[in-house]
C-alpha cells in the first residue's frame, strides 16, 4: 500500500508545482506578457477555477475509466497545457492555455485521494489521506523554489514552465510504472456527486476551507510582493523563502495524519487556523526583515498545510459513505478559494498595498475558525449515536 501512496504523492507533487509556482516568477511573467502585477495574478485564478470547478465534473464523467488510463490522460492535458504556456507570448492564449492545465489537474488530484482512501484500512485512512496530500506540500518545499530559482537564474519566466512540463511527465512515468490496478469506483451522477452540499455538516466545514484558503492565498499569490523588503528582490532569496515555507508544509502535513488518529480533527483545525490567523496579523511587520519573515513563513507553513487532512478527515467522519464524493469536494473548494484569493489579493494591492495583504488574510481566517466551530457544533448535533453505536466508533461523532 505505502508504495501506491507514494506513486500517488508523485502526482500530485507535479500538479502542485505547478499551482505554487507562478507566485514566485509573477512580476517576471507580468513584464513579458505586458500586463500589470495583479492583472498577471489571473494566471493563478485561470489554473485554479477549472481546477476546482472541473474537479467533480471530470469524476463523473471519467466515472468507468481506469485509474490508470484517467491519471495518464490528466497528465497529458497538464503537460500540454503547460508547454503552451511556455512557448505562446500572447496574454489572453496563456490564460487559456492556465485553464487547460488546470482541467489536467482536475483529472489526477480528486481521483488521487480517492484512490488512497479505498487502498487503506480505516483505522489508517487520516495517514492515506495525509501521505498523499505531502505530495502537494512537498511542491512548494521543492517544486516552487525550483521553479523560482530556475527562472531567476535563467532570466526567462518560461523555462519555469518547461520545468513544470517536465515534472508531469516523470509523474505521469511512475504512474505508468508502479501504480497497481485501482477499483473502478461505481458511477456516479454530477447531480449526486454535489448533493453532500444539502447537508449542513458538509456545508460549514467546506465554508471553512473556503475561508481559510482564500486568506492564506491572499497572501500567497503576491509573495513577490509582499516580502520584497525581506528578499531585497531577489529571486534566489526569494526561492530560499520559499523553499523554508515548503519543508514547513510538509511538516504540518506528514504531523498532521497522526495527530488526527491519536487526538481527532477539531484540536487541529482550529489551532491550524488560530496560529495562521496570528501570524498573518503579523504579517506587515515581520515580513520587514529576513529573520522574522523566515519564523513567519515556518508558522504559515506548519500551519496552513497542517490543516488540510483534518478537514477532508472531518467531511469522511461526517459522511462516510460518500467519501470519493467529499474528497472531490473538499480539492474543488481548496482551489475555488486559491482562485478567488488573486482577486482579492489585487483589490487589496490597490487598496492597502502588498504589505498589509497579511491582515486581510488573517480577517479570512479569523472567519474561518468561526466557521469550523459552527461545524463541529453541528456534528454534534446531527451525529447523537445510539448507546450501541456510540460504543463500536465514538470517534466520528465526537472528535470530528
Amino acid at each position: 500500500m505505502y508504495r501506491s501512496l507514494v506513486v500517488l504523492a508523485a502526482g500530485t507533487f507535479a500538479i502542485g508545482t505547478d499551482s505554487f509556482v507562478v507566485a514566485g516568477i509573477l512580476p517576471d511573467a507580468a513584464d513579458s506578457l505586458g500586463v500589470a502585477v495583479g492583472t498577471a495574478g489571473w494566471l493563478i485564478t485561470a489554473y485554479a477555477f477549472p481546477y476546482a470547478v472541473l474537479g467533480p465534473v471530470m469524476a463523473a464523467v471519467a466515472a468507468r475509466v481506469p485509474r490508470r488510463t484517467l491519471f495518464l490522460a490528466g497528465f497529458a492535458v497538464f503537460t500540454a497545457g503547460n508547454l503552451v504556456t511556455a512557448f505562446v507570448p500572447v496574454f489572453g492564449v496563456v490564460l487559456a492555455a492556465r485553464a487547460l492545465a488546470g482541467l489536467g489537474g482536475a483529472m489526477v488530484t480528486p481521483a488521487a485521494v480517492a484512490a488512497a482512501t479505498a487502498l487503506a484500512p480505516p483505522e489508517r485512512r487520516g495517514r492515506a489521506i495525509a501521505t498523499v496530500m505531502t505530495g502537494l506540500s512537498a511542491a512548494t518545499a521543492l517544486g516552487s523554489p525550483l521553479g523560482t530559482a530556475i527562472g531567476g537564474l535563467t532570466g526567462d519566466w518560461r523555462a519555469t514552465m518547461v520545468f513544470v512540463s517536465a515534472i508531469g511527465l516523470l509523474a505521469a512515468a511512475a504512474i505508468a510504472l508502479f501504480l497497481p490496478a485501482v477499483p473502478v469506483p461505481p458511477a456516479v451522477p454530477l447531480s449526486a456527486r454535489v448533493a453532500p452540499l444539502a447537508d449542513r455538516r458538509i456545508l460549514l466545514t467546506l465554508l471553512t476551507t473556503l475561508l481559510a484558503y482564500t486568506g492564506l492565498y491572499t497572501v500567497y499569490s503576491f509573495i513577490g510582493e509582499s516580502l520584497d523588503r525581506a528578499t531585497g528582490g531577489s529571486a534566489t532569496t526569494l526561492a530560499a523563502l520559499l523553499f523554508v515555507w515548503g519543508v514547513a508544509a510538509t511538516a504540518g502535513t506528514l504531523a498532521s495524519g497522526g495527530l488526527i488518529d491519536r487526538l481527532g480533527g477539531r484540536r487541529i483545525i482550529n489551532a491550524a487556523i488560530a496560529g495562521a490567523a496570528v501570524d498573518f496579523a503579523l504579517l506587515p511587520w515581520t515580513s520587514a526583515h529576513l529573520a522574522t519573515a523566515v519564523a513567519a513563513l515556518l508558522v504559515w507553513g506548519v500551519c496552513g498545510w497542517g490543516l488540510l487532512a483534518p478537514q477532508a478527515h472531518r467531511l469522511i467522519a461526517a459522511m462516510p459513505a460518500s467519501a470519493p464524493l467529499l474528497t472531490g469536494l473538499a480539492s474543488a473548494t481548496v482551489y475555488i478559494g486559491v482562485s478567488v484569493a488573486p482577486l482579492v489579493g489585487q483589490a487589496g494591492l490597490a487598496w492597502f498595498g502588498a504589505h498589509w495583504l497579511g491582515t486581510v488574510g488573517a480577517v479570512l481566517l479569523a472567519l474561518a475558525l468561526v466557521a469550523a466551530e459552527a461545524a463541529h457544533a453541528v456534528i454534534r448535533r446531527t451525529a447523537a449515536p445510539a448507546p450501541s453505536a456510540a460504543l463500536t466508533d465514538p470517534a466520528p461523532a465526537t472528535r470530528a
